[in-house]
């Protein structure tokens, strides 16, 4: 009854309007308006951020993106990093049943199920077992040690559904008309920890939509939106073109990939030493200058090499070589097969609409037609040459970066050989002969030529200064959760 009543209170702050430090919360995310709503294991920003907030896993993120208590209050590592056992916290699933060990169980092999066939499932390749110890505590065995191992049990994905519905930290209203999610923070004691008599007053109720960015800017500008999540790239012009007087632009210092997948190995790019040509002819730091972002970092190789224990080789792919050298001998490669072949040297590169779209595509007309090659721009999902990949790293190793490439997925060319080298890499348990798997799986690709690097993505925020507890963050996910909370 009491929960009932805390749920109610707080849906009736609702009426308070836009936020000034003390009503209901207003939070847009770029995407597709039925985007804050989607289900299945391929989720969006905002999705992302409305399961994160009313569906637990094992552990969270902070705002500062580092592991916290969810279900499991505390955990122990065991095994030289091999075993992980968690004890969950004394707590109840909306319907009312408790949350138990074997429950857990079920669903965290059920959720492993789903994943497969994805990129996260391939990420999940070392749990070996997951295994209830007693009621409350659950244990997880791995193949070989994975010192991101928490952070990988933290993603969204990985919340926990019970009947159709999530264990908290907070609650889900949709309101149809609006398409918009509205979220209370459930009361501390339904979630099995210490009461506080004043929860109905200090905790904030929270509205998510989903908004085009050029929506999603404007309302900011007007005041009707609080907090502005998941910019990008493509975007990122129109974060700078609005009167945000009244705000602030976030850039998250993010990792993961930003670059052009090869999605046809065919005429021009049938050989890896002319789609090498293409990467080897692009200036990457011309590239950001055209946005006016400062700190961004670029790439020319798939595996930054800092991430290894140590840089197993140079950042630099071709040895310090100017821009000129570089392009000279791209040149060269484009005309030999213009020669032979008697066709033009044409590519397709699939770029979804946006002015940050524009300006890349402008770039990439300029630099690849002083070595001949010119530019067709299509569609995503039309047939492309390449394809923008822009994808945020979910922890921090390089087999996250070489899974994203792994031939099961079809998203683009792959090379068989590094992923047997990735799977060989899940049960080896000495740290150093594991890496040298990784960098080897890492040269096979770079061999093949499957991605044409660009840098680190790009993630922009809006942020109102009466918004408390958001930072920014290498995982671009910014928890809903505590936002509502009193930073005191």
């Amino acid at each position: 009854m009491r929960f009932c009543l805390s749920l109610l209170a707080a849906l009736a702050l609702w009426s308070c309007g836009p936020s000034n430090g003390n009503g209901p919360i207003e939070v847009a995310v770029i995407g597709a308006p039925e985007s804050v709503f989607q289900q299945g294991v391929r989720l969006s920003p905002a999705a992302q951020h409305v399961r994160a907030a009313t569906h637990e896993g094992l552990v969270a993120l902070d705002p500062a993106g580092q592991v916290v208590p969810a279900l499991a209050e505390r955990w122990i590592i065991a095994d030289d990093g091999m075993s992980y056992i968690f004890r969950l916290r004394d707590s109840n699933w909306p319907g009312g049943e408790e949350v138990s060990a074997t429950e857990v169980r079920l669903l965290l092999r059920n959720a492993i199920t789903r994943l497969r066939g994805t990129s996260l499932g391939l990420d999940l390749g070392k749990i070996r077992d997951v295994r209830a110890m007693t009621a409350r505590v659950v244990e997880v065995r791995l193949n070989s040690p994975m010192p991101d191992f928490l952070r990988l049990m933290a993603q969204p994905e990985l919340g926990f559904v019970n009947n159709g519905s999530g264990a908290g930290p907070m609650a889900m209203s949709r309101d149809d008309k609006g398409a918009l999610a509205r979220l209370s923070a459930l009361p501390p004691e339904t979630r099995g920890l210490p009461a506080r008599e004043d929860w109905e007053e200090v905790a904030r109720p929270i509205s998510v939509r989903a908004l085009s960015a050029r929506e999603a800017v404007a309302a900011f500008s007007r005041g009707e939106v609080d907090l502005v999540l998941g910019g990008t790239l493509v975007d990122f012009p129109q974060a700078e073109a609005g009167p945000l007087s009244r705000g602030t632009i976030q850039v998250d210092p993010a990792i993961g990939l930003l670059g052009l997948v090869v999605r046809n190995e065919t005429g021009l790019l049938a050989d890896p030493a002319r789609r090498e040509a293409l990467s080897m002819a692009l200036d990457r730091t011309a590239v950001i200058e055209r946005f006016g972002l400062s700190g961004w970092r670029s790439a020319n190789r798939i595996v930054p090499p800092e991430i290894y224990s140590a840089p197993p080789y140079p950042a630099d792919r071709w040895g310090g070589a100017t821009l000129e050298q570089r392009r000279l001998t791209a040149a060269a490669r484009v005309r030999a097969w213009a020669a032979q072949s008697g066709n033009e040297a044409t590519v397709r590169v699939a770029l979804p609409l946006g002015p940050g779209s524009d300006l890349l595509l402008g770039y990439l007309v300029e630099a690849w037609g002083a070595i001949g090659v010119s530019v067709k721009r299509v569609a995503p999902g039309e047939a492309a040459d390449l394809e923008l990949r822009d994808t945020l790293a979910r922890y921090t190793s390089p087999r996250w970066y070489l899974n994203q490439f792994n031939c099961g997925l079809k998203a683009g060319l792959c090379s068989p050989e590094a992923d047997v080298l990735v799977r060989q890499s899940l049960t080896e348990r000495d740290a150093t002969a594991q890496e040298a798997m990784l960098v080897d799986a890492h040269a096979a690709l770079t061999a093949r030529e499957v991605f044409i690097p660009l840098g680190a993505p790009v993630r922009w925020s809006l942020v109102r200064g009466s918004i408390s507890n958001y930072i920014a963050n290498p995982w671009g996910l910014h928890p809903l959760f505590p936002l509502s909370q009193p930073t005191t």
